[in-house]
Parts: C-alpha cells; sequence; structure tokens
C-alpha cells in the first residue's frame, strides 16, 4: 500500500509503536488531520483504524483483525492507555487522537476546503440527525450520502449497491460507524471497491456527535475513565466486554513493561518506521 512509508510536507512521517501486537501511529490530532488531506490531494485509497484498548485486545483474539490494523494506513491512539504505554515505551510525541474529536475538526475542515462527506453506518435515523448536526454547525459542509445498513450480514446483491450508492455519491471521506470490529472488517473488505481516497471507522462518534448518546465529561477522558462511564449508561450492552477487556489489558501491559525492564534488548527508545514495522509475534500466543 503507498501509505505505509508516507511523507507529508514537513517530512512528517508516521512510525508506529507495537501496544501487544498491533501498531499504533505516533501521532497528533494536526498529524492525522494533514494525513487525510494529503491522501485526499493523491486520491489514493486508505482506511484509518481509530483503536483503543478495545480494538487492542480484540486483535490478540483475532488474527484477521491484527492484520487489518497493521496494514492500515493509519492507526490513531482513540484511548489514553495507548498513549501512556506508548510514552512509556519512549514515544513521548505521541497525543490521543479521539474518534469524535478528529471527525469534528476534519469536519470544520472539509467545510472550508469542499470536502464530500459520506456517513455510514449507525441505527435508523442517527446519520441523518448527525448530517443535520454537522451541517448546521458548518452551513458549508458537503454530506454526499448517507446510508445505515442493517443489523445483519448483507447479502452480496445488497453489498454491491451499498458500494455502488458511494461511489456515485463521490465523497472524498467515508466515515464508518459500524463499531469495532465491524467497521475495521468492513473497510478492509471493501478497500479498492470504494473509489473515496479516505475510509474512517469512528464507531460511536456518529451517536456522540449527532446527540444520541452522552460523552464521558473532559475529566473523566483525561484520566481513562471513558470505559466506566459508558459501562455505567449502558451496563446490559457493554458489562461483557468491559469484563474481559479492563482486567485483561492491565495484566498484559504490566506485563510487557516488566518484560521491556528486564530485557534491554526490547527496551529499545526508538519507534519502528513503516517501512520495518513488523507486528510482534506474541500477539498470535
Amino acid at each position: 500500500m503507498e501509505s505505509r512509508q508516507l511523507g507529508l510536507a514537513g517530512s512528517i512521517h508516521h512510525d508506529r509503536v507495537d501496544i501487544l501486537g498491533v501498531g499504533i501511529s505516533l501521532i497528533n490530532l494536526n498529524d492525522a488531520i494533514a494525513t487525510i488531506e494529503h491522501w485526499i490531494s493523491r486520491r489514493s485509497r486508505n482506511y484509518v483504524c481509530i483503536t483503543g484498548v478495545h480494538g487492542v485486545m480484540e486483535s490478540r483474539r483475532d488474527e484477521r483483525l491484527r492484520r487489518i490494523h497493521n496494514d492500515a494506513g493509519m492507526v490513531t491512539p482513540d484511548g489514553m492507555p495507548l498513549v501512556w504505554l506508548s510514552r512509556i515505551f519512549g514515544s513521548d510525541r505521541i497525543r490521543r487522537v479521539y474518534g469524535p474529536d478528529l471527525m469534528r475538526e476534519m469536519t470544520a475542515v472539509s467545510s472550508l476546503r469542499g470536502y464530500r462527506q459520506f456517513y455510514y453506518g449507525g441505527a435508523e435515523g442517527v446519520a441523518e440527525q448527525l448530517r443535520q448536526v454537522m451541517i448546521a454547525e458548518h452551513p458549508g459542509l458537503q454530506v454526499a450520502g448517507l446510508l445505515s445498513p442493517p443489523f445483519r450480514e448483507l447479502t452480496a446483491e445488497e453489498d454491491e449497491a451499498i458500494v455502488a450508492a458511494i461511489n456515485a455519491a463521490r465523497p472524498d471521506i467515508v466515515w464508518v460507524g459500524l463499531s469495532t470490529p465491524k467497521q475495521e472488517l468492513w473497510m478492509a473488505s471493501h478497500l479498492g471497491r470504494i473509489e473515496a481516497p479516505v475510509m474512517l471507522g469512528v464507531g460511536a462518534a456518529f451517536d456522540f456527535l449527532a446527540g444520541t448518546k452522552a460523552q464521558a465529561p473532559p475529566w473523566m477522558q483525561r484520566r481513562g475513565l471513558e470505559w466506566l462511564f459508558r459501562l455505567c449508561s449502558e451496563p446490559r450492552r457493554l458489562w461483557r466486554r468491559y469484563a474481559y477487556i479492563v482486567p485483561g489489558f492491565s495484566i498484559l501491559a504490566a506485563a510487557e513493561i516488566l518484560r521491556r525492564a528486564l530485557r534491554p534488548s526490547v527496551r529499545s527508545r526508538t519507534p519502528l518506521s513503516m517501512s520495518s514495522w513488523k507486528p510482534d509475534s506474541r500477539a498470535k500466543e
């Protein structure tokens, strides 16, 4: 993929840090926006995984999902635990690139630059409400189309119709709100079929920005407690997820910190460039 080693104006190169087998891009919000704009200008085709602890832990259980993350044009650090762990591993420059923040900022840029948006995903009515909110905030925004697919596996004919509809709308950016891992699987399987330069899997950002679900307050986000807010908001739906990923990630992250401290050979302070990136084989264990 041509984006695997990307040089932008100012010689920006997005290296990655290995977080339990998933390569997280060493970026901040401005880097992410510059990269997306670069892809649009070149009309190359890429997808972006916006990944937190949930995505990392699911990738440890699913080899295909791990490969999808590591083949992505960019993997943004969506949660503070990934930022903290990256810094412990020596990557001080990294900042959180939270899905709703990226969508909000890229929407503002799009309204100025004329980039066309397409919203794919969300429950029935959410994408339309998102469109109304975004246009109200950015009157010049061009929303080329939206689709909310059914909550089941699509037939080949339905999938072809969706691809045709998205391509007919000629978007520059396709925002995908299907939740992890469904949105990552969809983007990877449609890379090359969707003609837009960029697909971004933003999950619950559709609901947050449309106002159909509440976001955690900033103080909880800064302290890595957004999972607790979401668990309290939707306990029946999310308790199994967090019962697995919160203690599981904590144990694995602590073990990795200890391993690196005890073995100088893995205690490198230099992040991996995309040209040399190879995910840690321990993720398969």
